[in-house]
């Protein structure tokens, strides 16, 4: 059933929806702006266009980062096309963090999982993005929290700007805050009468970089001012160079140089109210001016072109919440999930991971582009990797591979980082994937010619990945391998039950796409489909996999991700499920995984998809919203990861981690939008009386 442009009331039968009965959608936008009053670490807000976001505190800009950094999440200004890399003395190659593995036809290769070597720490943590410069008030003496009152702070979502209201020294202040659409630029107006008076302008400041000694989340190191330049060119444009990185800072009004290195003050002219700022950074010089109508325009225009869906008159309890994290979460995805190099897992709040791309994550983080109306989104994130094909295709020839291998933790030039990365497999399908959603989209010989060769090539290697077993006459996964749930013996692990089912569906959905560019079907890819291993199972249930299959025996079996879940859910039904084997799946991880010792943002969402697909609708309702663990939202939309293992500790393991917020607006849209072969409306949402939903601009999933 085709859900495009038709809308629903549970209960009533379906109509389809006039132009003059469509939602509104700036109400329904703006009954979601994010209020703040008070400077609270927790709540910063964002804009950005998707490979550049600039993250302010309550004062609207990067005025007091300590309590952010300390005990929340950090205040930031950084891009997907900025990175930097130490000096390499003792020439470190990624093969130096090599351990030998195994394969099950008994040759035997080297993969650089050694992390813990000076080696390993090297390659994990360069290249990593740098962060671009601190924006913040600049008063006529040391500011505290404690000049700031009377804070009304406004993220105006249909806008995309922040408006932020508050009295420094008894003195109104107004700032406004937004970031072009199609540059990486920060849009600031202040008025005040301090403005006026001189007493309060803006300063920039440039930090070295980020603690190279932190993984995730590290703060701002300003030590040794002599290691990086920051030159003021004329009067409107620095330059920056900091560990082989170049980039310029363009502003349309004059910057004063000042006493402390790498440190600038902007100011209006003498009497005047209001100070009107652009800052550009970009890798050349450019020229600006500051103009707020361009954001507002065009996220009125992103709002109007987006899939919608209005659950006002509905008495659930859970309506308004779900709706807010929609909204939230649709607004944070498009402003930091899509640069010139896919996302890290923090976007553009925040360094997590050295700031490497988990392609792993990248369905979870831009599958719902499409399936909620802004395809082209993930067509920036996807064409990123037609653009690596070189790389992968020499990455698979490495490892006696076909086609391209696609890595795990990267950075802009997909070069692996050494750790467990190497060994995980579920990424490599991913492409295929959301190829087939952008097709979907836009089903022409255009998309075909772009994203044809990407299939392909992806499925040549997955093809390769696997093994013929002689004495089972069945194609095996591994080892070595890293499944999806990320505990067991890599060196031994063979057969996950995600991972088969997953090769099974992307290698018939890669003989399509041959069809589609007029060649004939691959015979090896075929006979994969027919004698691949069926999902692991034991006493009626699935089991993670088939090598260890001790998922229901074994309490320390039960934490991480219910990977064995994804068969059906992310991935449509086929011949691999068993539904009532499923069914039986999904009720054992209701009731017995082990949430409180690990899980991610994810996996909620995740079973709500498996939940939805077998037909009930008040488990995959209730996991969705559930409090859990890793599954609480702040006020900005934001979901963080608490520390592992260590409920009682204030600060986060993760400050930000959307992929929780991808994979909410995933799940929601095959609740909604349902998928191929679907008859039943909203199939994620339960016939209880007690929703009442309107909803337009969907396509099913597969």
């Amino acid at each position: 059933m085709n859900f495009r442009f038709s809308f629903f009331i549970l209960g009533l039968t379906a109509a389809v929806v006039s132009a003059e009965q469509s939602i509104d959608r700036q109400s329904l936008v703006q009954r979601h702006n994010v209020h703040i009053n008070s400077i609270d670490g927790y709540t910063p807000l964002s804009v950005g266009n998707g490979g550049f976001a600039f993250t302010v505190d309550a004062t609207g800009l990067q005025t007091f980062p300590e309590p952010y950094r300390k005990n929340g999440i950090p205040i930031e200004t950084l891009s997907r096309w900025a990175w930097v890399s130490e000096d390499n003395p003792e020439g470190y190659k990624l093969s130096d963090a090599n351990e030998d593995f195994i394969h099950p036809d008994g040759s035997v290769l080297g993969y650089p999982t050694r992390s813990s070597t000076p080696a390993g720490q090297w390659m994990r943590r360069n290249p990593r993005p740098h962060p671009l410069g601190q924006i913040a008030l600049d008063w006529n003496r040391p500011l505290t929290i404690a000049d700031i009152k009377d804070i009304d702070q406004t993220l105006d979502l249909w806008h995309g700007v922040i408006n932020s209201h508050y009295k420094l020294n008894g003195t109104p202040v107004d700032v406004k805050t937004a970031c072009m659409p199609g540059e990486d630029t920060v849009l600031i107006r202040i008025e005040s009468d301090l403005i006026a008076s001189g007493a309060l302008g803006i300063r920039l400041a440039f930090p070295r970089g980020h603690d190279i000694t932190v993984k995730n989340t590290p703060g701002f190191d300003w030590t040794h001012p002599e290691l990086h330049l920051s030159k003021r060119i004329g009067q409107k444009q620095i330059l920056r160079f900091v560990n082989g990185l170049e980039y310029y800072v363009s502003l349309n009004l004059p910057a004063e140089t000042t006493d402390t290195p790498h440190t600038f003050t902007i100011h209006a002219n003498p009497g005047e109210r209001v100070l009107e700022l652009a800052v550009n950074f970009a890798p050349d010089p450019q020229i600006i001016c500051a103009d707020f109508d361009l954001p507002e325009s065009h996220w009125s225009e992103f709002w109007k072109k987006s899939a919608a869906a209005d659950f006002a008159g509905s008495s659930n309890p859970l309506a308004d919440k779900l709706e807010n994290r929609i909204i939230l979460s649709q607004y944070l995805t498009a402003i930091q999930m899509a640069g010139d190099v896919p996302p890290q897992e923090s976007g553009l709040t925040c360094n997590t991971w050295y700031g490497k791309h988990h392609t792993e994550m990248i369905w979870w983080h831009a599958a719902h582009f499409p399936l909620w109306g802004h395809p082209e989104l993930l067509e920036r994130n996807l064409n990123w990797y037609v653009s690596r094909l070189p790389e992968a295709r020499t990455l698979a020839a490495s490892r006696n591979l076909n086609g391209a291998r696609w890595a795990k933790m990267v950075g802009p030039d997909m070069r692996e980082s050494p750790g467990g990365n190497p060994l995980i497999a579920w990424n490599q399908p991913h492409p295929i994937y959301l190829s087939e959603l952008l097709y979907r989209s836009s089903p022409t010989e255009a998309t075909i010619e772009q994203y044809g060769d990407l299939v392909q090539a992806t499925a040549e290697c997955l093809a390769s990945m696997l093994w013929l077993a002689p004495e089972r006459n069945e194609y095996v996964l591994g080892p070595p391998l890293w499944i999806v749930q990320e505990i067991h013996d890599r060196a031994a692990s063979q057969n996950p039950a995600f991972e088969l089912a997953y090769w099974r569906w992307t290698l018939q959905l890669a003989q399509q796409w041959r069809e589609r560019r007029g060649l004939e079907r691959e015979t090896l890819w075929d006979d994969i489909i027919r004698r691949i291993a069926p999902i692991p199972q034991k006493d009626g249930k699935y089991v993670a996999l088939e090598s260890i299959p001790d998922t229901w025996d074994n309490i320390d079996s039960r934490h991480d991700h219910p990977g064995m879940l994804m068969a059906l859910g992310m991935i449509p039904l086929t011949a691999s499920v068993d539904l009532p084997t499923m069914n039986r799946t999904l009720d054992a991880v209701l009731a017995y995984w082990d949430w409180e010792t690990k899980i991610w943002g994810w996996d909620y969402p995740m079973i709500a998809m498996t939940a939805t697909r077998l037909g009930r609708p008040d488990d995959a309702i209730d996991v969705l919203l559930r409090d859990g663990p890793n599954n609480r939202y702040l006020a900005n939309g934001h979901c963080p990861v608490r520390p592992l293992n260590d409920p009682e500790k204030s600060c986060y393991d993760v400050a930000v981690y959307l992929p929780a917020n991808g994979s909410f607006l995933s799940a929601v849209s095959l609740m909604l939008g349902g998928w191929d072969e679907c008859e039943t409306e909203f199939p994620g949402f339960p016939k209880d009386g007690t929703w009442q939903i309107k909803a337009e601009g969907w396509t099913p999933l597969p």
